[in-house]
């Protein structure tokens, strides 16, 4: 039909998005068509759109990644995004790497996918490259007040291309996430806006986590978020470098590799449907 594109809706522990490969189909407005496909009930319902592509023409890697959050606006990077992606090239038959290099505006990271017994991508480990603690344009140095958010102790900025302020409390399930998230997210201290993670430990090297996203409000998980809250807690003293992150809708891995510096995020990716819709 005219007018219209193939999708595939993804979804990275519950993180969902839609997908489309803009080596066949082309949208000329993906804010707009964000915007419109993300709503829950007049649209495919998602916390964003993803645009599969080629990379640039200097770039060593092998496909490129742009993210749409569900208000239009273009993030950085998607760790969940990252996994799915990698699973879609192997088993829609892009590739027959289970290593790939994809380009995101904050870095080529490095997928490598890991096949179960049916020859299928059952986790994916994303090399995210260094955290950083210190960008002048995400994060002034001022910390917000958290005097009214119950049992937080302290706030660390870490950026993964993105930035997050993870904020670590007594017991997850006294915060308002909504409230404390919505303000936070464009508080002065961040010039560009900031991802959001609440955190609770609730284990050894174990974290109980939520979200509130830059332009998305909740979600279900978020894998740079995961890789800050990780961050933020050896920083802290409170894990060690391997830490499991229990987020609403499943688990992250995240081990802070003391050799080279690199965070490395392990976790799944789940096709969720496909179809055809009109591009608004």
């Amino acid at each position: 039909m005219a007018n219209t594109i193939h999708f595939i809706k993804m979804h990275g522990a519950g993180n969902d998005y839609i997908y489309v490969n803009t080596l066949i189909d082309m949208i000329p407005d993906p804010a707009k068509a964000s915007i419109e496909w993300s709503k829950p009930h007049f649209g495919i319902g998602s916390d964003g759109l993803v645009l599969i592509g080629r990379p640039t023409e200097d770039s060593v890697a092998d496909f490129s990644m742009h993210i749409y959050n569900a208000d239009g606006s273009e993030a950085m990077m998607c760790g969940n995004a990252s996994r799915c992606i990698g699973k879609y090239l192997y088993e829609k038959g892009f590739t027959k790497n289970t290593r790939i290099k994809l380009e995101t505006l904050s870095g080529v990271k490095v997928l490598n996918l890991h096949l179960n017994d049916e020859n299928k991508v059952g986790s994916v480990t994303v090399d995210m490259l260094e955290p950083m603690t210190t960008i002048a344009e995400q994060f002034t140095g001022e910390h917000p007040s958290l005097s009214s958010i119950p049992g937080a102790k302290e706030g660390v900025f870490v950026s993964m291309g993105n930035p997050h302020y993870v904020i670590f409390v007594d017991d997850i399930n006294d915060v308002d996430i909504a409230e404390y998230g919505k303000i936070l997210e464009r508080d002065d201290a961040f010039p560009q806006r900031c991802n959001i993670e609440f955190a609770q430990l609730v284990g050894k090297d174990k974290l109980r986590t939520r979200v509130w996203e830059r332009g998305s409000g909740i979600t279900l998980a978020c894998g740079t978020g995961a890789c800050a809250t990780a961050t933020a807690a050896v920083i802290s003293g409170l894990t060690d470098r391997k830490v499991d992150i229990i987020m609403d809708g499943g688990t992250l891995n995240i081990e802070w590799n003391e050799d080279d510096g690199h965070i490395y995020m392990t976790g799944p990716a789940e096709f969720v449907f496909e179809g055809e819709i009109q591009i608004p």
